[in-house]
């Protein structure tokens, strides 16, 4: 087991898209993360699935009057290596097959993946 944790999970739960003031906090916080050279995953489940639709995050700004898309902090994330994961479930079940996702989407895994996460010593978690 390692000293100091270099690994974050985050689960997005109750960030949605109808709630977008909730969905600028996580991925700030996984932005920094990676800033500081941690391995960071977003896995997204329930209705926060559907930010994983191409133009569903670019819609949305998480306060009146900022000029900030909800997409852009994503991407801001993605392109310091954070990984974006999607419950399967909750893809199979809120999403169509035929909707496009945008090219940040890294793939779906089982719930039991973030719960293997928090189990893991060397990850901290964080829930959103």
């Amino acid at each position: 087991m390692s000293e100091h944790r270099q690994k974050l999970a985050i689960l997005l739960w109750s960030a949605t898209p109808e709630r977008p003031q909730l969905c600028a906090t996580p991925f700030v916080h996984a932005a920094a993360a990676a800033a500081f050279d941690c391995e960071v995953e977003i896995h997204f489940a329930g209705p926060a699935v559907r930010l994983l639709v191409a133009g569903v995050a670019e819609s949305l700004r998480p306060w009146p009057g900022v000029d900030t898309s909800i997409y852009h902090m994503m991407r801001q994330a993605a392109n310091l290596d954070v990984s974006f994961r999607a419950c399967a479930m909750a893809m199979g079940a809120l999403v169509a097959e035929n909707e496009p996702l945008i090219p940040e989407y890294n793939g779906t895994v089982a719930a039991s993946a973030f719960v293997a996460r928090t189990l893991d010593p060397d990850w901290a978690t964080l829930v959103f």
